[in-house]
């Protein structure tokens, strides 16, 4: 062989080393998961996601939104046991590509999210989620991580008692829209004297659960009942909402994606609440309130169906003016971003303390859960389906830089906007009906929008109660007076139309 020829073949063999070396390092850090047998009846559509945790000895339970770690998340399509799913860095993943995952030792578990119901993957009957691994992760470091998927995640009891009752219907709007079957279920506990006085009808008071609240954690408040009436209190039936679907909070609103929710609850849910208990079934005996992404719910259903409630009661809500949506005008014609203010700095989307959540870290993540985020959960409200038939993305992922043509759709649901173009036709339906109440300090600087819509209500001659409490967070705001003097001012309402039961509580 000449020295030509000898030349030629070591230069073929190095480069073949080199193409298999590069090969086997690109491998080094791919998480195989397999779907363990038995797990699934039938082929399912959802995301497989791996989260990694160096504090969490059960990190599926993440992401941890203010002290976030490692994780990853991959759509799948018609998938079954023994199949196996790779995550590399084709997968979406915070903070950085699953190859430059910062060396150390990590609790890594993964699961299978194809619920329909719930915004948590933990909480999804029927996910499928491995048992925690204990892995080290280092320069060394070879081969794919394997994962199996052994365990359903089961459906949460509820525990009914004499006073704690949780009514389930088949909703035809729903059904209808997404061509499966669709339960809807609210929580209903009754008042103190409701047995003893088998005649007497009572007012009910509708209170939608923030962001991530489910009828299985209630049970546990309000199984005994309610407390007494306090003086200047009377006694209401409760209905619990949740507003829980796969995309986050549906609050209570008719949207391309979630379906006409709204027309569900008040010709379905409430009819079915009237005719199952003894409630007083007219609007001036029927109240609604909320907390956060409740409190948007319940002021969005006082505003768009006026004379079905007696009055709201908001409490930190999502974003009701887009003119400040966490700090952010949406109608910027100039081209606004989410991410970065006018000088350039990020932009927060919550604070507590001295900490910050930066709005593009936030987005980051909730876009690598692919649905069930907040964010997502907005957008699965507000924006029309994309081509790809899932919610429109309000700004640009990169950028943070918002779609005028997107926010066109989402006007619809600027709650503020909403009242200025139809305030002739809502000021006499809503008269001594409207009262929002927001921290000054809000941990999710939803304080701006607030304080917008109550300078537009003024201007427009409303009587709306507008209230920022001084120095008050997003929880903070809800303390026990403020929640006294919200169960006075809904007593007032309701005896200012049915004085005859004014003394109905002695």
């Amino acid at each position: 062989m000449t020295v030509i020829k000898r030349v030629l073949l070591l230069t073929i063999v190095t480069c073949i080393a080199c193409i298999c070396d590069f090969a086997f390092a690109q491998q080094a850090l791919q998480v195989r998961v397999k779907i363990g047998p038995g797990t699934l009846e039938k082929k399912v559509s959802g995301r497989v996601l791996v989260f990694f945790s160096k504090r969490n000895r059960s990190p599926v339970t993440g992401p941890n939104w203010f002290a976030p770690e490692p994780f990853y998340g991959i759509d799948v399509k018609n998938v079954e046991p023994a199949d196996s799913i790779v995550i590399d860095d084709s997968a979406a993943g915070f903070p950085v590509p699953l190859s430059r995952l910062e060396s150390g030792v990590y609790n890594v578990q993964a699961i299978l999210d194809h619920d329909f119901y719930f915004a948590n993957h933990n909480h999804g009957a029927g996910n499928v989620v491995s048992e925690p691994k204990r892995i080290t992760i280092d320069a060394d470091t070879r081969g794919p991580i394997d994962i199996e998927l052994t365990r359903l995640v089961e459906s949460q009891k509820i525990d009914e008692t004499k006073w704690f009752k949780v009514v389930s219907r088949t909703s035809r709007r729903l059904t209808n829209f997404h061509g499966r079957k669709v339960i809807e279920r609210a929580a209903v506990v009754l008042p103190p004297s409701y047995y003893e006085q088998p005649k007497r009808r009572y007012p009910v008071y509708y209170d939608v659960s923030g962001y991530g609240g489910t009828l299985f954690q209630l049970q546990f408040q309000w199984a005994a009942g309610q407390p007494g009436p306090e003086e200047g209190e009377t006694e209401f039936i409760r209905v619990y909402l949740t507003g829980q679907c796969k995309w986050g909070h549906h609050v209570y609103a008719n949207s391309a994606t979630n379906g006409p929710r709204g027309d569900a609850l008040i010709s379905e849910m409430i009819p079915k609440i009237d005719k199952s208990f003894r409630t007083i079934a007219e609007p001036t005996a029927r109240f609604v309130g909320g907390h956060s992404s409740g409190g948007w719910s319940a002021l969005w259903l006082q505003v768009r169906y006026p004379e079905i409630f007696g009055g709201v009661w908001s409490t930190a809500p999502d974003p009701v003016d887009f003119r400040d949506w966490q700090g952010t005008n949406l109608y910027d014609a100039n081209g606004a971003s989410v991410f970065v203010d006018e000088n350039g700095n990020r932009r927060p989307v919550a604070r507590q303390g001295d900490q910050r959540v930066w709005y593009d870290t936030f987005c980051k993540m909730d876009d690598v859960l692919g649905r069930g985020g907040q964010l997502r959960s907005f957008e699965a409200v507000f924006s029309p389906k994309a081509e790809d038939g899932l919610p429109a993305k309000c700004w640009d992922r990169k950028t943070g830089k918002i779609d005028p043509k997107i926010v066109e759709h989402w006007r619809q649901f600027d709650i503020s906007l909403l009242l200025e173009e139809n305030w002739a036709v809502l000021e006499p339906k809503l008269a001594g009906k409207l009262h929002v109440y927001m921290g000054d300090m809000d941990t999710f600087y939803l304080d701006g929008a607030a304080r917008l819509l109550g300078e537009r209500l003024k201007k427009l001659g409303s009587d709306a109660v507008v209230e920022l409490f001084p120095d008050k967070d997003h929880m903070s705001l809800l303390s026990d007076d403020l929640q006294k003097r919200i169960r006075r001012e809904m007593t007032e309402a309701f005896h200012k139309h049915h004085p005859q039961a004014a003394g109905s509580n002695k």
